[in-house]
């Protein structure tokens, strides 16, 4: 590693990201800049350059990133109806591209030798930050204390904190780590190690308990425009303020919560409790539009699809050519998927109600069980004799077989 003068860091102010800065200055003796992305964290933001400094930074740069997340990596996602192993929304996954993409601007801006990140040698932050760095700068040059430094977990961490008098949030008693976005909120870590152990009720932020929601469920239009979601209840919104709104409309009601054990990229699997109350009902009412809009093998050939794009994202390789490449072919089907949804939402669920578009493809006319002139149905014998071909084929070769003793 070439001599490193000026670092910068990907900064949270949370317990790893506090301890790391420390760590960097006493072993590098560099300069280290406290950087932070704007993805939507909220209140996570107040007095974090007060305390970066305080820790020793630098300087402290924040950059907001919004609009550019949502705008260039949740819509997208959600275009591609995005899920990882059938229920992962890719909060996490799709923030980390949009922060080293704004990340590496300032490396560039501000003539740093090297970044930092507090990822962990376990975990798939650490491919997606290193992967993402790379297709910016090739050369780039990665300062991961959690491969290098002698701490064990977490509990070493809050100790060293305590003896510097850094102020975390993290405690013995709430050891989970929480990463937000505008997307979703996440645990994972400490309790949440044990997946039989139930979630304690008062660590969800985003949603209210469906047990506690309103006894009388909401009913909302979403409208969309060649596969983006432009409206809510015929008032237009842009893709920041769209996404806020639905956080706040949704996760009353307790919508949006998911458990799993997923399979990490390095091998593990891992627990992780999710919120992301806008975005599952953005996945919903994305795929009720497709439905009157799409064409059956569009549908089914994209579909076949999902996983692998989602294992992509998941992975770390938003900027892969084979991203790229299925991201034009799922973009490229999505220009007639405009029309309004609409949906119930009541106590952790959400139906869809109703869907409508002047680019529907349904037919009343063609699928209506009473008298019509558009469909003969004795056609659907020789529909059924032709797809039968190749069964009747097999069914006789193995009467033959049979016959033949073989």
């Amino acid at each position: 590693m070439k001599a490193i003068k000026k670092v910068v860091l990907a900064y949270s102010g949370g317990l790893d990201t506090s301890v790391i800065l420390t760590w960097i200055k006493e072993k590098y003796g560099c300069e280290v800049v406290a950087w932070c992305a704007d993805v939507g964290q909220a209140e996570e933001l107040t007095g974090l350059e007060e305390k970066a400094k305080a820790t020793g930074a630098a300087s402290y740069v924040v950059k907001d990133l919004r609009e550019r997340f949502v705008r260039d990596f949740v819509y997208p996602a959600i275009r591609a109806n995005a899920l990882y192993e059938g229920e992962y929304l890719l909060g996490t996954s799709l923030a980390r591209p949009c922060i080293i993409e704004g990340m590496m601007d300032t490396v560039r801006e501000v003539g740093a030798d090297a970044i930092a990140h507090g990822a962990t040698g376990k975990g798939n932050d650490q491919v997606r930050f290193e992967l993402g760095a790379m297709h910016f700068d090739p050369g780039v040059q990665v300062i991961a204390p959690w491969r290098e430094w002698d701490f064990k977990g977490r509990a070493d961490l809050i100790e060293d904190a305590k003896a510097r008098d850094i102020p975390v949030a993290a405690s013995a008693e709430k050891p989970y780590s929480i990463d937000r976005n505008l997307l979703h909120l996440s645990f994972e870590g400490g309790i949440l190690e044990d997946p039989w152990a139930e979630p304690p009720p008062d660590m969800f932020i985003l949603t209210k308990n469906p047990e506690d929601a309103p006894s009388e469920g909401e009913v909302l239009e979403l409208g969309f425009e060649a596969g983006n979601p432009v409206s809510i209840n015929g008032q237009s919104f842009a893709p920041v303020a769209l996404l806020s709104r639905l956080n706040d409309l949704v996760g009353k009601h307790g919508v949006g919560r998911v458990d799993i054990v997923e399979r990490r990229f390095v091998g593990m699997k891992s627990r992780g409790v999710y919120e992301t109350p806008g975005g599952t009902v953005l996945a919903k009412a994305h795929r009720a539009m497709e439905s009157i809009t799409l064409d059956r093998e569009q549908i089914r050939i994209r579909d076949s699809l999902i996983p692998e794009y989602s294992t992509l994202v998941y992975r770390g390789l938003w900027f892969s050519p084979e991203r790229e490449m299925l991201q034009q072919m799922m973009d490229g089907i999505q220009s007639l998927v405009s029309g309004v949804v609409r949906l119930k939402l009541y106590k952790g669920s959400v139906t869809v109600l109703g869907r409508k578009s002047d680019n529907t493809l349904y037919r009343e006319d063609f699928v209506t069980f009473e008298k019509d002139e558009v469909y003969n149905q004795a056609d659907a014998g020789g529909f059924i004799r032709l797809n039968g071909l190749r069964i009747r084929l097999e069914a006789l070769r193995r009467q033959k077989l049979a016959e033949s003793g073989k």
